[in-house]
């Protein structure tokens, strides 16, 4: 089972697989995305209808369809290995390898024709990060991390050099989350030192983040589907992803990502108590 109070999760430790496995593995998720992706895309851009999930989340069929594909995928090529998806739930929780879903990270904006939702598949070896991805169907762009090193269709990025608030551009899903479950306050100060604030959400935030566009990504919740894919991906690229408090990210209380230089600060502005 995927443990989320694991100590190598919380120390965001790579994983123990093999170089060779690794390789195998960063093939199968791309594999796996361009599949996802190409299904989606098949939906994208017309009516669809949703569902309210007990969440209060919205579900589309392309949300479940593309989970089914990819928990397919998984259970032919690898029968021993674990999943946990945000649709379907667990399969085989103990196993030594988990693999996490998120069909459409974004489904509001898929569900309004915006070309800023993802899909987000990771790997953890007990416990432990080994690939991040996020797939961006619409723009055909595929990010993937391990903790080292990030690559956006093969080619390195890293985060952007920021050494302070005033220079920082900051991104949100929905501040009036952060008001429903932080302290709204301290979110519209923060947002009052930075240099630019825009509401670029889901996973979306973290690519611009990784790519070095923007210094600063929030979210006031998050599922374990929601944020272990990009643990890795902001990682390797160079940046810092907590929980809204600073604790491990995998927490679920939200999320920021960062840039290291100014992570601290970012901190404590939203949690001045």
């Amino acid at each position: 089972m995927l443990d989320l109070t694991s100590p190598y999760l919380l120390a965001d430790q790579t994983s123990v697989a093999s170089d060779k496995n690794i390789r195998l593995f960063r093939s199968f998720i791309y594999h796996m995305a361009k599949e996802s992706a190409a299904l989606i895309q098949g939906y994208f851009g017309k009516p669809v209808q949703s569902e309210i999930k007990a969440d209060d989340t919205p579900v589309t069929r392309a949300d479940r369809e593309a989970e089914e594909l990819m928990r397919d995928l998984i259970i032919r090529r690898f029968r021993d290995h674990g999943i946990l998806g945000e649709e379907y739930g667990h399969h085989l929780p103990e196993a030594e390898f988990q693999w996490i879903l998120d069909p459409i990270d974004g489904t509001k904006s898929f569900i309004c024709g915006s070309v800023t939702f993802g899909t987000l598949i990771a790997l953890y070896h007990q416990g432990a990060p080994v690939l991040g991805a996020i797939m961006l169907p619409m723009l055909d762009h595929f990010m993937i991390g391990d903790g080292r090193q990030t690559l956006l269709n093969g080619r390195p990025v890293r985060v952007r050099r920021c050494s302070s608030l005033s220079q920082a551009i900051m991104l949100a899903t929905d501040h009036r989350d952060i008001e429903k479950y932080h302290d709204g306050s301290a979110f519209d100060k923060l947002a009052g030192r930075v240099s630019m604030y825009r509401m670029h959400g889901d996973c979306y935030g973290y690519y611009l983040v990784a790519r070095g566009f923007a210094d600063i990504m929030i979210d006031a919740r998050m599922a374990p589907w929601d944020v272990l894919p990009l643990i890795p991906v902001i990682k390797g690229a160079g940046g810092i992803i907590t929980d809204y408090h600073g604790n491990p990210a995998a927490n679920g209380e939200g999320s920021v990502a960062s840039v290291p230089a100014i992570h601290p600060d970012v901190i404590r502005t939203l949690n001045p108590d």
